[in-house]
C-alpha cells in the first residue's frame, strides 16, 4: 500500500541546531507540508542556550538521537519523507533501516560504519575535535576559520561570519570519535546499517562538489556499500559547500529532492 507523504522530516547535523533548516521550515510549509524539525535531546534550547550551556551537548548519544526521531515518526498517520544533513544524512539511514519513512535524503551525508574513504579535507575539518583523545568527553566548537573551512567555504566571509553566528554551537567529541573507531571495534557500532535490507525505504545521496568536510566520495562510497533491491541513488551539484541548505540557490535543490522522494516513496 502507498500513499502520498504529507509530512517531511528535517534531521539537523553536527555544529548546528535545527535553526539550520528555518529556511526550508518555510519553504515546506508553504507548499502545504507538514514539517517537523526535532532537535537531539536537550536541544530544545536555542542556540544561544547550547553555546553557553554545553553540558548538554555532551549528554547526547546516537541511540538517544534516534529514539526521539522515532518516537515522533510513530506518532504520524503515514510514513514521512526524511532529508538528514552530514550526521543527519546518516542518521537518516539508520532511520530509514529500521523500517521509518516512505523514502529519504541523505545531504552532503556523514558515513554509515563501514565506509572507509577519508578524503584529506576532511581530516582538516574534523581535526578540532580529533587532534585529541580527550576531546571524546568534551563540546569542542569551531573557530570562525574552522568554520569558513568546514562549512562555508565558498561563501563570501560576511554570509560565513553571519551564519557561524546565527547556527554554530559546539559538537560531541564523543560521538565524533566514536565515528571514525567504529570500524576498527568488533560488533555492530551506534551507526551501523543493514546493506542488505530490501525492505528499506528508496534512498537519495546529495553532495556539494566543494564540501571540505563531507566530500562527495564520502557519499559515492556510501552509497555503493548498499547492496539491497531498494533504489539507491546519488546526485552531485557543482559549486556547494557543506552548508549546502543555506547556500545560494538552495530552493531548486530543496525541490529536487522533494519531487526524488515523492516519485519514489512508497
Amino acid at each position: 500500500m502507498t500513499s502520498t507523504p504529507d509530512t517531511i522530516v528535517l534531521v539537523h547535523g553536527f555544529w548546528v541546531t535545527p535553526r539550520s533548516w528555518e529556511n526550508w521550515i518555510t519553504h515546506y510549509e508553504n507548499k502545504g507540508f507538514r514539517v517537523l524539525a526535532p532537535g537531539y535531546p536537550g536541544f530544545e534550547v536555542e542556540v544561544e542556550e547550547l553555546n553557553a550551556n554545553p553540558d548538554i551537548i555532551t549528554a547526547v548519544t546516537v541511540p538517544g538521537i534516534i529514539d526521539k526521531i522515532e518516537t515522533q515518526i510513530k506518532e504520524l498517520s503515514t510514513p514521512p519523507i526524511i532529508i538528514g544533513h552530514s550526521a543527519g544524512g546518516a542518521f537518516t539511514q539508520i532511520l530509514l533501516d529500521h523500517g521509518y519513512g516512505a523514502a529519504g535524503v541523505a545531504m552532503n551525508s556523514a558515513p554509515t560504519e563501514g565506509v572507509k574513504v577519508v578524503p584529506l579535507s576532511q581530516v582538516k575539518s574534523t581535526f578540532p575535535v580529533l587532534r585529541s583523545p580527550a576531546n571524546r568527553h568534551k563540546a569542542v566548537g569551531l573557530s570562525l576559520d574552522e568554520w569558513k573551512y568546514a562549512f562555508t567555504n565558498t561563501f563570501t566571509d560576511e554570509e560565513s561570519k553571519a551564519l557561524y553566528e546565527r547556527y554554530h554551537i559546539p559538537a560531541n567529541g564523543g560521538i565524533l570519535w566514536g565515528s571514525v573507531l567504529a570500524n576498527f571495534q568488533p560488533g555492530h557500532q551506534d551507526t551501523w546499517v543493514d546493506y542488505h535490507n530490501d525492505d528499506r525505504a528508496p534512498l537519495l545521496f546529495v553532495s556539494g562538489s566543494e564540501d571540505h568536510i563531507m566530500p562527495p566520495a564520502v557519499q559515492r562510497s556510501n552509497a555503493k556499500h548498499y547492496k539491497s533491491k531498494t533504489t539507491t541513488e546519488h546526485i552531485e551539484y557543482e559549486g556547494y559547500a557543506h552548508l549546502l541548505p543555506a547556500q545560494k540557490g538552495w530552493e531548486q535543490i530543496a525541490d529536487t529532492v522533494l519531487e526524488w522522494a515523492l516519485r519514489h516513496a512508497r
